[in-house]
């Protein structure tokens, strides 16, 4: 049954992993009606430690990890590796660009605590050039002031794109295999990048080349966070010729991509988070997909049992309460 509140276990998850919601703009929205504040504690154990985080919603956030609050976001990255996959994600192929830097955002971020701190640099810079661009326009200010914020933005987009261009390569040489596996060796999958930046000097010079139209548009129309990539599969692009199940079938494999990429870099595997994942997908392609995870720690939200259940264990959620049956 749908809006029982199976969906918040995965999300109670994901906010500890990341310290936000894959679903709430705001964290606000994490707290439930007429309650000043939400309570997240999260216990986990891996090979060489176990810990618990605890995360506090009120008038701010506070996030704890053993007792001891963080004061970077960054501190709490990696301490629980997690993939999800949800509904939306099909939207990193269908809709625009954002959708699919999003998943590679959180891909790198769990890695590369570094790459965070330049995304949310190269991000405010964005917002005060922009800013500028529109005071240009109305105000009359001097153009030549754009030259710091043009700088700042190279100097971030410099790393950000050395990561993103590394993980893409990453994903490039597994994702074949991957797919294949699942769709029982009927489809070859290829990725391209799409990025504006090539290097610092070229980077420079087209944001010096676009500043007219920048300053007509009062915005930023070029630059690493207009960043792109594109999925064919069997030479044509998913996107527009794919199947719903196609589509869902390739996001399924970039996820164990994902896993895959967070395994070799950390040695553990990370906790996969599937929310009603099987809606669109084939018989053939869920048994494939589960044969491939089956070493993997999975938490799986579904409104109808499953078949693979050896290894298995069901819990029920009614009206946001959870029941211990054995079914």
């Amino acid at each position: 049954m749908n809006a029982q509140g199976k969906t918040n276990i995965i999300e109670a998850i994901f906010l500890s992993s990341f310290g936000k919601s894959f679903r709430a703009k705001k964290d606000k929205e994490l707290i439930k009606d007429n309650k000043e504040e939400s309570i997240v504690e999260i216990l986990y154990e891996k090979e060489d430690r176990e810990g618990k985080i605890k995360t506090i919603l009120n008038n701010k956030k506070e996030i704890l990890i053993n007792g001891v609050k963080i004061k970077r976001l960054s501190e709490l990255l990696g301490n629980i590796n997690v993939v999800l996959f949800y509904p939306d994600d099909i939207n990193i192929l269908k809709t625009g660009p954002s959708s699919r830097r999003r998943f590679l955002n959180v891909l790198i971020s769990q890695l590369k605590p570094n790459y965070v701190y330049y995304m949310n640099l190269y991000l405010k810079n964005l917002e005060q050039r922009n800013k500028y661009l529109k005071q240009i326009k109305f105000e009359n200010k001097d153009k030549n002031l754009l030259d710091i914020w043009d700088e700042n933005l190279a100097e971030c987009a410099e790393k950000i794109y050395k990561y993103r261009s590394e993980y893409i390569e990453k994903i490039k040489k597994i994702i074949n295999d991957k797919h294949s596996n699942i769709t029982d060796g009927k489809e070859n999958i290829n990725i391209k990048f799409l990025s504006d930046y090539k290097d610092k000097n070229d980077y420079l010079r087209k944001l010096k080349e676009e500043r007219e139209i920048d300053i007509k548009k009062g915005y930023t129309t070029t630059g690493i966070h207009r960043d792109d990539f594109e999925v064919f599969i069997n030479e044509k692009k998913v996107d527009i010729y794919g199947s719903q199940g196609q589509n869902r079938t390739v996001v399924l494999s970039l996820k164990m991509c994902e896993m895959e990429i967070i395994k070799e870099e950390t040695g553990n595997l990370p906790i996969l988070l599937l929310d009603d994942f099987m809606s669109e997908l084939d018989s053939l392609r869920i048994k494939k997909f589960f044969e491939n995870i089956e070493k993997t720690q999975v938490i799986i939200t579904c409104t109808d049992l499953i078949n693979e259940r050896d290894k298995s264990f069901f819990i029920e959620v009614k009206n946001g309460k959870i029941f211990y049956n054995n079914f």
